[in-house]
């Protein structure tokens, strides 16, 4: 990719991928494209207060339909007013078919990374056909079914991490009380964890996360009462534990380890925070890690021989942290997914991206202002070749006071617009 695009991410209202398209709006900026997030979470407020009307069912599934439509116009009027070459959208995100189809019309292409699992989360099979392109997190069969379900553009794009982000951190003394801990697991409370978990207690087990609801032997040891974690906080939980469980989710509570196929986004911020984690093993992690990097397990009688090991070597678990962080810092960062993905789109998408509209940023200012607005491009995360309408808009984004060349560069925008016939 040659030249700075501009890209709408559609975060989801809530849930696992929200904060997953926040850091691929970072790592898009990172890689000096224009970004403008829609900011779906602002409305959740509002969606989950219709469950508290008192209405039927019917009534309710109907207020949640318009509502739902009401959000996905409102990601067409962002569209429309932002012009971007690119939306991505994180699953869950409350984009509908007729919002697809207009958004093709409009000619900006859709693409949705799908970061769940295919065989448990089904809507994929009603809106696939209707993106551009559609990245997953797994291969097998969900690429030929993408494909017989009128989707040619699908990728395999496995997760991810934000070194920024998750990265070894230095805490306090009591930071360290609060959130560490012998043995830690960070999730949801999904059946085969609830069972798996009643045999670990002995461990100095702390568990992380909600829907833990209903479960006496582990109420104990669930955290704050089953509240959802902040992102911030969990790097805080991976950094201040000893042994990191990462036990994948299965809605079986027969197969505890579900020998399962697509790597959670856990695995990665555990490996690029330098954390030590004991991880199931899955079909495709042998295409991410090589052997010694990750500590696995295949079954529960593993889980504990490993578990009594390695509380015992903390010189190994540092060793295989340092090799996991070494492998995520190298080729599993979402600057890398995102350019995977952009270079995907220019391969399969004819004519993508259409050359950038209008001068560059540089050629539309007086020379005396140049060198400063090229330090500013620089600040702002956007190329040199960045056109004067991304410089713009990224200013207008900009909390704070402006300097004297962002006042110059907003007020020449308002005077092309004006007298110039410019469309700023």
């Amino acid at each position: 990719m040659n030249r700075s695009l501009r890209v709408l991410v559609v975060l989801p209202m809530y849930g696992g991928s929200l904060p997953i398209g926040r850091y691929c709006a970072r790592a898009l900026a990172g890689l000096g494209h224009c970004v403008e997030v829609f900011e779906a979470p602002e409305f959740h407020g509002a969606f989950s207060a219709l469950k508290g009307l008192r209405v039927t069912s019917e009534r309710l599934e109907h207020l949640e339909h318009a509502f739902l439509q009401v959000v996905a116009q409102a990601i067409l009027a962002k569209a429309d007013t932002f012009r971007p070459d690119l939306v991505l959208a994180l699953a869950q995100a409350p984009l509908s078919r007729q919002a697809l189809k207009r958004l093709r019309q409009m000619g900006i292409p859709s693409v949705m990374w799908f970061v769940e699992d295919f065989r448990l989360f089904t809507y994929w099979e009603s809106y696939a056909a209707h993106y551009d392109a559609f990245a997953v997190i797994q291969k097998e069969p969900l690429l030929n079914k993408l494909e017989a379900a009128g989707q040619p553009n699908a990728l395999y794009l496995p997760l991810a991490a934000d070194p920024v982000f998750h990265a070894p951190l230095e805490l306090s003394s009591v930071e360290k009380r609060i959130y560490g801990s012998e043995v830690s697991f960070l999730g949801a409370g999904y059946p085969n964890r609830r069972v798996a978990f009643k045999e670990l207690v002995s461990y100095g087990l702390k568990i992380w996360g909600s829907d833990w609801e209903g479960e006496d032997v582990l109420q104990a040891y669930v955290q704050r009462g089953g509240e959802r974690v902040s992102p911030e906080d969990a790097v805080k939980i991976f950094n201040a534990t000893a042994v990191n469980l990462n036990l994948h989710s299965s809605v079986s509570a027969r197969d505890l380890v579900s020998g399962g196929d697509f790597v959670n986004p856990r695995t990665f911020e555990l490996a690029m925070c330098g954390a030590f984690q004991l991880v199931d093993e899955r079909s495709l992690m042998g295409e991410l890690f090589a052997p010694g990097e990750l500590a696995t397990f295949g079954s529960m009688q593993e889980l504990h021989e490993s578990l009594r090991h390695f509380l015992a070597h903390p010189e190994e678990r540092a060793a295989y942290a340092e090799r996991a962080r070494k492998r995520a810092l190298a080729e599993h960062t979402y600057q890398a997914r995102m350019r995977t993905l952009l270079e995907f789109l220019e391969s399969r998408l004819e004519g993508w991206p259409r050359p950038a509209g209008g001068e560059s940023a540089l050629d539309a200012l007086p020379e005396e202002h140049r060198e400063a607005a090229a330090k500013l491009l620089g600040e702002l995360g956007l190329s040199p070749e960045a056109p004067f309408a991304d410089l713009v808009w990224a200013l207008r984004a900009k909390a704070g006071r402006l300097s004297p060349v962002e006042t110059a560069i907003l007020f020449l925008d308002e005077w092309r617009k004006q007298y110039g016939g410019g469309k700023g």
